[in-house]
């Protein structure tokens, strides 16, 4: 869920996070060598990288093989001079690293195994404080799974600010984790706290409706107990101006390009689509909207946002840009950073728009739960069926989409339909954003028809997926996405399979 940064430490030999965060056009380059004792074999060993765009707002992640000797090397696309990556290996995935990239540079790792495969040493070029890199993921971990000291009460029935004076002081107890950890840098804990704080307003706070049920459901005994949730106004967002999100500090961390998009799509806020309005018109409205929240007026944060804004359409919907928008994207922004990062995208966009199916939003409402599938395979019969059932706030389901999307677009004029079913764990309001750029047939499931899906296919998780043959007929279930070139072998045996 997180691919969040490492920092610098401390001490004078070894770089510091001193620089002013700066928005940068170009690549950066990382090698580097896995060293095994004698007798294990790295053959098909691999290193994947995810880096965070803060400006086209997405996680792009990279995927290299290692040679024989164990070397590697990934060229990145980069948004910032200076990224902090999540860095993996195969030989020990559980274990990922937090690692400095610069635009236009090489960054160079080395990693030394024991014979277990736990990591003995690291050899790292610009050099970076190893409790920085090695500690980082531990401590989201305990923040993450961090149990409050007190006894959590009853919000749901009382006014907006109670809740947010608890939620700033369950804050601060978990930020309580980094603060007391000794071993990691003064930078890294600021990073580690402006990431997390992030995290945990976008998760815990923002959505009221959402946190109301929630606290109801763990703090109320009588479960026959009614309430309604009271009605929220734009006076709630106030706890915006507490983040300070003018910092340009916020550019290295990964949880505000989620943020971000949180602001854009929230409905009691209503910041406006920017489609061809003129950059300057749409950010004297949003600033109407924002400006006493946020606490600011002007700044780098408003340019970013209105990035942001072209971002959802580039990578939620994958649509180009218009002529109008590539104008208006040119006058406002000219030649600098931001333009480039945006036509960038959208090159990548045009390409994959021109095979993209149009969403088709399907009404399963009337559907009994036992006849979902049912319905789905008989609607397409003749054709080889994929069901992928996920949901929005699922990482490894939209990383399973993002790996499948160039695979898929090679079965664009074959006979086979793609299908995914959500439930209402996914707010209505980002699925619609989200199908559109996932494409293909999409159906909304009321929480009786996706419990009996799961339930009847014996399913644990998602993302899961079930193949049907041409005659309608279930040949393949499985959880977690595989290989393309598996999924890909799967249809094509049944596309080659005679009709009966």
């Amino acid at each position: 869920m997180f691919s969040l940064l490492c920092l610098l430490l401390c001490k004078q030999s070894v770089s510091k996070i001193v620089d002013v965060p700066k928005l940068a056009f170009g690549k950066a380059k990382l090698t580097g060598r896995l060293r095994v004792p004698d007798g294990i074999n790295i053959d098909s060993a691999f290193v994947k990288i995810t880096v965070s765009h803060p400006i086209s707002g997405e996680f792009v992640k990279y995927k290299a093989l290692v040679d024989r000797s164990g070397n590697f090397s990934i060229d990145a696309d980069v948004e910032t001079a200076v990224s902090y990556i999540r860095f993996s290996t195969s030989l020990n995935p559980g274990k990922p690293l937090f690692v400095k990239l610069k635009c236009a540079a090489n960054t160079r790792l080395d990693i030394t195994y024991n014979s277990d495969l736990d990591i003995e040493n690291i050899t790292v070029e610009p050099s970076i404080d190893q409790n920085d890199m090695t500690r980082y993921y531990g401590l989201i971990r305990k923040m993450i799974e961090y149990s409050p000291t007190r006894k959590r009460e009853p919000l749901y029935d009382k006014g907006t600010e109670d809740f947010l004076e608890y939620a700033r002081s369950l804050l601060s107890e978990i930020l309580t984790v980094v603060k007391n950890d000794t071993l990691i840098s003064k930078e890294l804990k600021s990073m580690l706290n402006n990431d997390f704080r992030l995290f945990f307003y976008k998760g815990a706070v923002f959505d009221y409706d959402k946190a109301m049920m929630a606290n109801y459901s763990i703090t109320n005994g009588d479960k026959e107990k009614k309430f309604v949730i009271k009605e929220i106004d734009r006076s709630y967002y106030r706890f915006l101006k507490e983040l300070k999100l003018n910092d340009p500090q916020y550019l290295y961390t990964s949880t505000f390009l989620e943020f971000q998009k949180q602001i854009l799509l929230d409905k009691t806020l209503a910041v406006t689509q920017i489609g061809e309005t003129d950059i300057s018109n749409w950010l004297s409205k949003t600033k109407i909207i924002l400006s006493d929240l946020v606490g600011f007026k002007d700044g780098l944060y408003y340019d970013i946002l209105a990035a942001n804004a072209y971002g959802r359409q580039l990578t939620e919907e994958l649509r180009p840009l218009s002529e109008i928008q590539k104008k208006n994207i040119l006058k406002y922004w000219g030649n600098k950073e931001i333009a480039k990062i945006l036509f960038r995208k959208n090159k990548e966009v045009v390409v994959l728009d021109k095979l993209k199916s149009p969403a088709v939003i399907n009404d399963a409402s009337q559907i009994a739960e036992d006849r979902i599938i049912e319905s789905i395979v008989s609607k397409h019969k003749g054709k080889v069926i994929l069901i992928d059932l996920w949901a929005t706030w699922c990482g490894p389901c939209l990383e399973a989409m993002q790996r499948f999307r160039t695979t898929k677009n090679e079965f664009h004029d074959k006979n086979v339909v793609f299908v995914y079913l959500t439930n209402s764990s996914s707010p209505r309001n980002l699925w619609e954003e989200k199908v559109k750029g996932i494409g293909n047939q999409h159906y909304y499931l009321n929480d009786a028809q996706w419990t009996y899906v799961m339930t009847f296919f014996d399913f644990q998780a998602i993302p899961s997926y079930l193949l049907f043959n041409k005659e309608g007929i279930l040949v393949k279930k499985f959880t977690a996405f595989p290989e393309n070139e598996y999924v890909k072998k799967m249809i094509d045996e049944q596309l080659d399979r005679p009709n009966n």
